[in-house]
């Protein structure tokens, strides 16, 4: 997804740019994943290692934390 006006997508920012706190990126990536049709636990594990491979979320202490859960 290419990133032409900041240093994220404008998927994982707010109206002003800034990255979005990780609770609200990471239930709306799962909800994305639950309409795929992966249940709950399922969309979980996916976006969590979905998260760990974008820039933006890859060192965040949360998907560190459920990684190694």
């Amino acid at each position: 997804m290419p990133i032409e006006s900041g240093p994220y997508c404008q998927y994982c920012v707010d109206e002003s740019g800034a990255l979005q706190d990780f609770p609200t990126r990471f239930e709306r990536m799962v909800q994305w994943q639950e309409r795929r049709g992966s249940p709950r636990a399922q969309a979980e594990t996916e976006t969590i290692a979905y998260m760990s491979k974008m820039p933006a979320w890859k060192d965040h202490p949360d998907v560190r934390a459920r990684l190694q859960a």
